[in-house]
């Protein structure tokens, strides 16, 4: 079963859930506002596909952040010491993560589009 971790109001998570149905792949829905966030699937998310990959830069909740935190997130790219911070920050601002993210029980990736399509075919 592939877990699929978004917030419900979000057009790529809907594509990517109306896509899963269509495919026929069983799954289950998590949204990040309904279920929550902890310390555990964020770091999970962080640990597996890495900052770069989990933070959306071009988010307007990324735009509306104050520089303080955007500094946290820029020192934890470089210095990967501020881990428990970055984690607080995505579990205070789940809009921040780039969704959906996918768990497959083998594999994590996240974003919705051709390459994650053929890896979850593969799969």
């Amino acid at each position: 079963m592939i877990t699929v971790y978004g917030i419900k109001n979000c057009d790529t998570c809907r594509k990517a859930l109306k896509w899963l149905e269509a495919e026929g792949y069983e799954h289950r829905f998590h949204d990040f506002r309904d279920d929550g966030l902890d310390e555990q699937l964020v770091s999970g998310f962080l640990n597996k596909l890495g900052l770069d990959a989990v933070l959306n830069r071009r988010s307007t909740s990324w735009r509306g952040l104050d520089e303080v935190a955007k500094v946290v997130f820029a020192k934890a790219e470089s210095e990967s010491d501020d881990h428990a911070a970055v984690v607080a920050l995505l579990i205070g601002n789940p809009t921040l993560i780039k969704r959906p993210v996918f768990d497959t029980g083998k594999q994590m990736l996240n974003g919705f589009g051709a390459g994650q399509m053929a890896v979850l075919s593969g799969d």
